[in-house]
């Protein structure tokens, strides 16, 4: 009865799994790294230049069109019918400078018989002077209209990208009122949103380096086109635009691109590791160092002097060299000495890398 009342042994736990990476060389430009999406450096608001309602549609979002191409159209009856009265309007004006000069003329011949006086026949010139004048109002009155009912279609004026579409067939829309975005063929450049403190820098910068999402290994050259002359109410940055020089074939507008500005200073070595391998011990920063023990790993505690954190990892300056593993995850949970199975990640990861000195940019 006792020995059936004794608690059962625990049963010993196997090894923990860490995720671990192990840090190698790669070709990556030290220096701060700001995300930021790949556009047109001319982009058009397309409108209709008269109140109507739209009744086809002719592309979609990301069509390729040319100039002149036919975009969409709106209901052209009331423009059809003003060009209608514009025309008769210049006829009637037409008929009355057609009866006014013959006035005129029949009262020269009754002046020179001396049977009316001088004064009707100035009357009747002034008539001739007004007709005339009223023929080219109504002259111009027409043109403007039969110009607006050519305003019922909406084409383009340039090549490019249908990038946006704010309109859709029924609806009544305003004139001027944005119908569609246009992006022009030609240069294009990445819009990045950059803090106060590295505006001195951006400016001195002849060129920078441009790697796109699709592509990170390719290394685009560009340069600093524009810097916003005030910084956004809301994030306090300012909005630079980076022209690409050299663009690739692959490069599409909306693609998600880092721009890079080199630190010199970085430049002279260190490391990119994963932020979540990055954590704080004893006020200074540290990571996980694995040491291999067979099949298993101990980690060792390593403090490291990070000189920067980046979207893409943190730049490691001190405290680890290319070669060695560390923990990648679930750093808070590791205790030193633990007997701990490695994990490789599903695929090779781009965030742990050393940053080459003297990489290209």
């Amino acid at each position: 009865l006792l020995s059936a009342c004794s608690k059962p042994q625990p049963v010993a736990e196997g090894p923990r799994p860490v995720m671990v990476q192990k840090l190698a060389l790669s070709s990556v430009q030290a220096g701060a790294l700001y995300s930021g999406e790949v556009r047109a450096r001319y982009e058009s608001d397309l409108a209709f230049r008269i109140t109507g309602k739209i009744i086809e549609r002719k592309v979609d979002v990301g069509a390729v069109v040319k100039p002149g191409q036919l975009l969409a159209r709106l209901d052209p009856s009331d423009a059809g019918l003003n060009a209608e009265a514009a025309r008769a309007q210049l006829a009637a004006a037409q008929n009355e400078l057609t009866y006014a000069k013959a006035e005129v003329e029949r009262y020269r011949d009754l002046v020179a018989k001396n049977f009316v006086s001088r004064s009707v026949l100035d009357a009747k010139e002034t008539s001739f002077k007004s007709a005339a004048a009223r023929v080219e109002q109504a002259r111009a009155q027409a043109t403007v209209a039969g110009n607006q009912a050519g305003y019922t279609s909406l084409v383009a004026d340039q090549a490019g990208v249908i990038t946006a579409i704010t309109a859709e067939v029924g609806q009544v829309v305003k004139d001027s009122a944005v119908v569609m975005k246009l992006a022009r063929d030609g240069e294009r450049e990445v819009l990045i949103a950059v803090p106060e403190s590295r505006i001195g820098e951006l400016k001195k910068a002849g060129r920078v380096e441009v790697r796109l999402w699709t592509q990170p290994d390719v290394a685009l050259a560009g340069r600093v086109r524009e810097i916003a002359p005030s910084a956004d109410a809301a994030t306090r940055t300012y909005a630079v635009r980076v022209s690409i020089v050299d663009p690739l074939p692959a490069l599409q507008l909306g693609m998600t691109a880092n721009v890079v500005l080199a630190d010199a200073a970085a430049s002279a070595g260190g490391l990119l590791v994963p932020i979540t391998a990055v954590f704080e011990h004893g006020g200074a920063s540290a990571v996980w160092v694995m040491q291999a023990e067979g099949e298993l790993v101990k980690p060792v505690l390593r403090k490291v002097t990070v000189r920067q954190y980046r979207e893409d990892g943190a730049l490691i300056s001190t405290g680890l060299a290319a070669g060695e593993t560390i923990a990648a995850a679930g750093v808070h949970k590791i205790i030193a000495g633990q007997a701990l199975r490695p994990v490789a990640p599903a695929r090779p990861a781009a965030a742990p890398m050393a940053v080459r000195p003297g990489a290209a940019s």
